[in-house]
């Protein structure tokens, strides 16, 4: 359809802009940080360079985002018959969190990163009317949602579960294969960065995923801008090679959240550092 093409061409030039206001970003807030004594030491996210910022004043969707989290509390007392997020939604999302109590990290991830992949996926101008819109975990929950959203309500579920904030990021990158923007959300454990993703139905580390490049990440207190160092942007352009492709996608996708043709052009709207909403 002309609509998809029209809209494929435009990704192409949203991903360029992106990259400069990123660039732009990251010269004003992050070039001069330097690293802080005693911080701990995390895998590098796939292969990547990063500088970190304590500065979130840009990423207005995910500070709305937040903000909307922490209020569900309250949104929590309506009626069963709402359509909106209510205590219902609320009680059922308490129950599954409830049920992981006492066992260990790694089944708390694979328990929520399944129960999550299982909403279903919409792009934000259907679902919201906006081209892009970070929902809140209750919102995911009542209304679906797309990539940025599994991982946000990924992220506050685990928290609920004690993860720290520390351990977790929300990272937006590039889909090398697809050729689109995408985000997921990372968390550290026992020195590993595994990654919780709404196309591959298990949790694996970052080290075998080979088709990803981190653009930033970010959480409640900090975000890092990311770059591939030169010997991470050879591995990945010999692994695209047809002959060479081995990555997790395609073994390990979730059929019902595999973007397809006139979906994961909505991904191309996912936020760089911006200034306003």
């Amino acid at each position: 359809m002309a609509m998809k093409d029209r809209d494929g061409f435009a990704f192409g030039r949203t991903v360029a802009s992106s990259w400069r206001t990123i660039v732009v970003a990251a010269l004003a807030l992050v070039l001069a940080a330097q690293p802080a004594a005693g911080r701990t030491a995390y895998p590098a996210l796939f292969g990547s360079k990063e500088v970190r910022s304590d500065k979130l004043e840009l990423f207005t969707k995910w500070t709305a985002a937040l903000a909307r989290a922490f209020d569900e509390r309250r949104l929590a007392d309506a009626p069963c018959t709402e359509t909106a997020f209510n205590r219902c939604h609320f009680a059922a999302w308490r129950r599954f969190l409830d049920s992981l109590d006492g066992r260990d990290r790694t089944a708390q991830l694979e328990a929520v990163n399944r129960y999550m992949n299982r909403k279903r996926y919409i792009v934000d101008p259907r679902n919201y009317g906006v081209r892009d819109y970070w929902a809140a975990p209750g919102q995911f929950l009542s209304r679906d949602g797309d990539c940025e959203d599994y991982a946000i309500a990924k992220f506050m579920s685990l928290k609920a579960l004690g993860f720290t904030n520390d351990d977790m990021r929300i990272v937006v990158l590039q889909d090398l294969n697809l050729g689109v923007a995408h985000a997921i959300l990372v968390v550290y454990l026992d020195g590993r960065a595994l990654v919780l993703d709404n196309q591959i139905e298990d949790v694996v580390s970052t080290d075998v995923v080979v088709h990803y490049r981190p653009i930033y990440s970010i959480n409640e207190h900090h975000w890092w801008l990311h770059r591939a160092k030169p010997e991470t942007r050879s591995r990945q352009a010999a692994a695209r090679r047809p002959s060479n492709r081995r990555t997790t996608v395609g073994a390990h996708r979730s059929a019902s959240n595999r973007p397809r043709a006139g979906i994961v052009r909505g991904e191309r709207n996912l936020p760089v550092p911006a200034r306003t909403n």
